[in-house]
């Protein structure tokens, strides 16, 4: 480590935010040692002298040609689209972005939720038909609400949802660090009696081995009529045993932001369903991500410099 570390921002960070997340790190450190690559050619170059890496992605490239790296910074929460086994033979410091998408995230859930109860889909249908038909609607604050995962998302979740007066079930790997506000949080060894006491499960937990398939078929039948809303991963859900559930008319209906496959392919049953509201991969979009982002990276970057532990470290 060195007192002022060359920090790089590539090509790789996505939705063109290279530019905007270097001008976001400038305005906070004004001393930084800042390159800015907006195409692989200029981040190749950079690559032999840089310390620390600001993105969403890495590429095998520009990990074999930063010889001097110790630091990666993940942009996302998620770090299922890093080679870990790989970033830790390289005795590689990772951090991730937990905690920046909590509020979009919880609010977006939250649109999802009253857009089954409050029936905003027969009122959008109504409307481009002309047609004044009045229908009756429910309340979510009858509901109870499993919140599979409760990090700093499933956290805010359960916050939202305890203001409007819904009860929570969480389900967590350790439950002795859950919210006051949950009624009840389980391991996932129970997450199958979480789901048959719940109307509604959101899941918010990362793509692990442990999790990916994990709400399959039992885990749907478990959940019954009610609604599942997918901010988490594509992955955690098996999508054949959903299309199914949905088909049949066992599960009430879906809220999706996350696809096994994405884009989701054109032929996909799931656009053809009624009560499924299909969203694309946007529940973290927010005009402050880029402000949230730099202020995250700014503590750790401090921390960095003075040789502390850093917040959001997982290797």
């Amino acid at each position: 480590m060195t007192d002022r570390p060359t920090v790089l921002v590539p090509h790789l960070v996505m939705a063109r935010g290279t530019e905007p997340m270097a001008e976001a790190i400038r305005d906070r450190l004004d001393d930084v040692d800042l390159r800015v690559a907006t195409d692989e050619e200029t981040a190749l170059e950079h690559a032999p002298d840089t310390e620390v890496v600001v993105t969403h992605r890495l590429s095998d490239d520009l990990l074999d040609s930063a010889t001097a790296l110790r630091w990666v910074h993940s942009l996302t929460a998620g770090l299922d689209h890093f080679d870990l086994d790989d970033l830790d033979e390289r005795g590689l410091i990772l951090t991730n972005s937990s905690g920046i998408h909590a509020q979009p995230i919880g609010e977006h859930v939250l649109g999802a939720l009253l857009h089954f109860e409050r029936r905003f889909d027969r009122a959008v249908a109504q409307q481009h038909r002309r047609e004044w038909d009045r229908f009756g609607a429910t309340e979510l604050a009858d509901r109870t609400v499993a919140v599979v995962g409760v990090g700093a998302i499933g956290t805010r979740v359960v916050e939202l949802c305890d203001a409007i007066g819904a009860e929570t079930i969480g389900v967590k790997r350790d439950p002795s660090g859950a919210p006051d506000a949950l009624a009840d949080c389980v391991t996932p060894d129970r997450l199958h009696d979480a789901l048959e006491r719940a109307d509604c499960a959101v899941l918010a937990c990362p793509l692990t081995d442990e999790t990916s398939g994990m709400i399959d078929a039992e885990a749907l039948d478990a959940l019954g009529d009610g609604v599942l809303v997918n901010i988490a991963r594509g992955e955690v859900v098996d999508e054949a045993a959903l299309i199914e559930a949905l088909d049949s008319g066992e599960l009430g209906g879906a809220a999706l932001d996350v696809f096994a496959e994405e884009p989701l392919p054109e032929d996909s049953p799931l656009w053809g369903f009624e009560n499924v509201l299909l969203t694309p991969h946007v529940a973290g979009t927010t005009p402050h991500y880029w402000e949230r982002a730099a202020d995250q990276f700014t503590e750790n970057y401090h921390r960095y410099v003075a040789g502390k532990d850093l917040a959001n470290r997982h290797l």
